[in-house]
């Protein structure tokens, strides 16, 4: 197994999750609107789930060429509030090959600041000849 470097992101903001809504057009007021959020039980804003995949497809854009992603598959394990500071890890576990292809397959974990796994998933990038292993 062969970690990747951290990537740290900084804190999530209510800002941030206005604009999300605004570029996906996913208006949920659970999103935005704080005592919507509240009277849903929900204590206040959440992040989108999306908004937290898209960090993690951008720290493995970090990781590997972006044109080297093959597959991503991610389930959300907790909710991100406006706030949290977020952490990016991952490693490489395994190496395959696909209709010839080399493939390095990835897990990939988001989590807050207290340690608070929020997504975890998997992802392939075929591996380039000249990586070091």
């Amino acid at each position: 197994m062969r970690n990747l470097e951290e990537i740290h992101i900084p804190a999530v903001t209510h800002s941030q999750l206005v604009k999300y809504a605004g570029a996906s057009g996913d208006f949920n007021p659970i999103h935005t609107v704080v005592p919507i959020a509240e009277e849903a039980g929900l204590g206040g804003v959440i992040a989108h789930g999306m908004l937290i995949m898209g960090m993690g497809g951008s720290a493995i854009g970090k990781w590997f060429p972006r044109k080297n992603l093959r597959k991503f598959k991610v389930r959300f394990s907790a909710m991100t509030r406006p706030g949290e500071q977020l952490f990016v890890e991952g490693n490489i576990v395994d190496e395959i090959i696909v209709e010839g292809e080399t493939r390095l397959i990835g897990d990939i974990f988001i989590k807050n600041n207290e340690g608070e796994t929020k997504l975890k998933g998997q992802f392939q990038v075929k591996k380039e000849d000249s990586m070091n292993q």
